[in-house]
């Protein structure tokens, strides 16, 4: 059994607050072969991840991934690296923060927001540590993951259920396991289209590149597949796209298994060899622009489509914290905390608490 973990101290007179996490995926510290193999090593040793034998996995992971992928990836991590750090990271902070702004201004109360990442840093157990330091006896997940998957957004919520069973105090818990389908995620989505083709013009064609999964998850039921269906579908639709305007794929796979077809850098040959001026890419399942939208699609793509014979692969952006994305994410997260204290107009945190001191240090309590 884990040792179970000291609650925070505890004041009779300090309000209750609201506790916000938002989870993305992760990055390493910094584009160094060291780094990146401390990275994957967490990563790629989570069973929702590789659903392998543990025993076998662990042979190929050290005997082999390990020892060979980390130089690459570095050196993929490298092209995109800035200054202040990874932009996965920094992006996901910026959004962090204009969430927080966006929530505080919605709810009474206190209310905290806090980013952590499923690998790396920051990390789960931290970003729980200070929610609990400061009060929160409610606690609303939200993974980053518009799209539904074992391996992302299910793997979040088993990491974080990990950590509260070790919690002595643990708090009240809602989940939000995708919007995929979101009206307002839909609508920022089309206008980031719209946006960037009123600046630059339309291409020839819109492809929609999601994130890959392996085949067999779809066949034990993972609803992914379907749920970047209906996102490109309907973000097709509020763009007013004809059928032959838009596609959608898959990227970043790894290993010899079959993932989710057709895939990203296939296509985007074989629409090459067509001869097309202009290809768009949008990549909805990445709510910020991190390695593989910046270093795989904005590059790596971009040249095989120029090699293959096309023009020009014109990546759109990811929402990252755009405002529309913020408040999208702010009124989720507003909408799922219905009946808690904070979503109440009169809602006071401190009522109350004065007299719970009294009483408290009546009864012999020191604070």
């Amino acid at each position: 059994m884990p040792r179970i973990l000291p609650a925070a101290e505890f004041h009779h007179d300090k309000g209750d607050a609201l506790g916000v996490l938002l989870v993305n995926l992760g990055t390493p510290d910094a584009p160094s072969s060291a780094a990146v193999r401390r990275y994957l090593r967490e990563f790629l040793w989570d069973p929702r991840i590789v659903e392998l034998p543990r025993w076998l996995w662990w042979l190929i992971l050290h005997g082999y991934i390990l020892r060979v992928r980390p130089a690459r990836s570095a050196k993929a991590y490298r092209k995109i690296w800035t200054e202040r750090g990874s932009p996965l990271l920094l992006n996901s902070q910026a959004l962090t923060q204009s969430v927080a702004r966006k929530l505080s201004a919605r709810l009474k109360g206190n209310v905290q927001v806090e980013l952590a990442m499923s690998y790396g840093n920051p990390s789960i157990p931290a970003a729980i540590d200070r929610l609990l330091a400061n009060n929160c006896r409610r606690l609303l997940l939200l993974p980053l993951y518009p799209q539904y998957s074992s391996t992302t957004t299910a793997s979040v919520f088993a990491a974080v259920n990990s950590d509260l069973s070790r919690r002595r105090w643990i708090p009240e818990f809602r989940f939000i396991n995708h919007y995929h389908d979101n009206r307002s995620y839909i609508a920022a989505l089309a206008a980031s289209v719209r946006n960037y083709r009123s600046r630059h013009g339309s291409g020839d064609l819109l492809l929609f590149s999601f994130h890959g999964i392996p085949r067999d998850s779809l066949d034990k039921g993972d609803p992914y597949h379907c749920h970047c269906q209906k996102t490109a579908r309907l973000v097709a639709d509020a763009l007013g796209l004809a059928d032959t305007d838009w596609k959608i794929s898959f990227q970043s796979r790894v290993g010899r298994q079959e993932w989710l077809r057709p895939y990203t850098d296939e296509t985007v040959k074989q629409l090459g060899a067509k001869k097309l001026a202009k290809l768009d890419v949008l990549c909805p399942g990445f709510v910020v622009d991190c390695l593989e939208t910046l270093e795989e699609i904005a590059m790596q793509n971009a040249g095989f489509f120029s090699a293959a014979g096309g023009g020009t692969l014109r990546y759109i952006a990811a929402l990252n914290d755009s405002e529309d994305h913020a408040s999208m994410l702010a009124d989720l997260a507003a909408s799922q905390i219905a009946g808690w204290p904070e979503s109440r107009a009169d809602h006071d945190p401190l009522a109350g608490k004065r007299d719970s001191l009294r009483l408290a240090k009546a009864m012999g309590a020191e604070r």
